[in-house]
């Protein structure tokens, strides 16, 4: 069996070349139009979640605030608000203020917290330091 092989015309193989070479551009920058085009319509559906979400606490908070505008109306919330917030008292009341242990035990949490990374920072020191001596002491034999 011979193979047969057919003769191109050299100006045939020029017009697939350029053809070819062309339309592989495009199709490469189709390619990229689509990526563009889809990463930004997930951009846009992140972005629209984000927003539903913030619409939803916006909601929430003009809920609360017309709560706390109906017990602003009322005369004894507002003056029991403002004795607990202004420090203001009744004829023959005493205001005694007590220290808040809230604010405390959030400081000593972060003081906790920052010793650890004081301790980590340490020993993370101490490694590479004997690691660094112990190479050193090899090298030197």
């Amino acid at each position: 069996m011979a193979s047969h092989k057919r003769k191109v015309a050299k100006s045939t193989v020029r017009r697939l070349r350029v053809f070819g070479v062309l339309s592989l551009i495009c199709i490469i920058y189709f390619f990229f139009c689509l990526c563009y085009e889809l990463y930004e319509i997930h951009k846009l559906k992140v972005e629209e979640a984000n927003l539903k979400e913030e619409y939803k606490n916006l909601k929430q908070e003009e809920k609360d605030l017309n709560v706390k505008i109906e017990q602003l109306n009322d005369p004894e919330y507002l003056a029991s608000y403002a004795r607990e917030n202004y420090s203001y008292s009744k004829d023959g009341e005493y205001i005694i203020k007590l220290k808040d242990k809230d604010k405390k035990i959030k400081k000593v949490e972060s003081n906790i917290k920052v010793n650890y990374v004081i301790i980590g920072l340490g020993v993370f020191v101490v490694v590479i330091f004997t690691s660094v001596i112990i190479r050193g002491g090899k090298k030197n034999k």
